[in-house]
């Protein structure tokens, strides 16, 4: 997809489950680069390896760099099913370099720090814009539209899907989703 501006005010879609998953890595040695190094290149191998399997359950991912310490990538997964099937998959990249990591982890110390966080968004309970720019983050992962009097507001985006006070939500449905009780 182009970077070229998209003038006006888009929204993406909010009738599907999404997983959004956080993952990055803190240089804690600048220093020790031979500890470092290998996880930033396994990250990008990894990346690599997603956007070329349609079928990974990978919809889009952005790469949040904040040197000389921090990267942090955020990924947008159909279900939480096929991301975990990805990271346990030995003959994918995510499970040997996870292996790699902890064997140089005990052997080099805490020169390097990773971390991830998973969030799964039941369809409805998300809402994105997007005014006058690129297509970014959600909105290029799943597509988006123009925002128009149905979608004008926040709440308009998320109106009809959002519980009752007093009602819980639970991820137990399979895929991911909510449902009210």
């Amino acid at each position: 997809m182009s970077d070229r501006t998209r003038i006006g005010r888009f929204t993406a879609p909010a009738d599907r489950d999404i997983v959004v998953f956080l993952l990055g890595a803190r240089i804690n040695t600048l220093t020790a680069v031979r500890s470092w190094a290998p996880v930033i290149a396994g990250f990008r191998r990894m990346m690599r390896e997603l956007r070329t399997d349609p079928d990974s359950g990978l919809l889009g991912h952005l790469v949040l760099p904040r040197p000389p310490r921090l990267l942090t990538v955020v990924q947008y997964w159909e279900s939480p099913e096929k991301l975990y099937a990805y990271a346990a998959d030995p003959d994918q990249q995510h499970r040997p370099m996870w292996t790699d990591f902890y064997r140089r982890t005990k052997a080099a110390g805490d020169h390097i720090g990773i971390w991830h966080e998973t969030y799964i968004v039941p369809a409805g309970f998300h809402e994105s814009v997007y005014v006058n720019m690129p297509r970014f983050g959600l909105g290029k992962a799943i597509g988006s539209a123009p925002i128009d009097r149905r979608t004008d507001r926040a709440a308009d985006r998320l109106r009809g899907t959002r519980p009752n006070r007093g009602q819980q939500i639970s991820p137990s449905r399979p895929g991911g989703g909510g449902r009210r009780r």
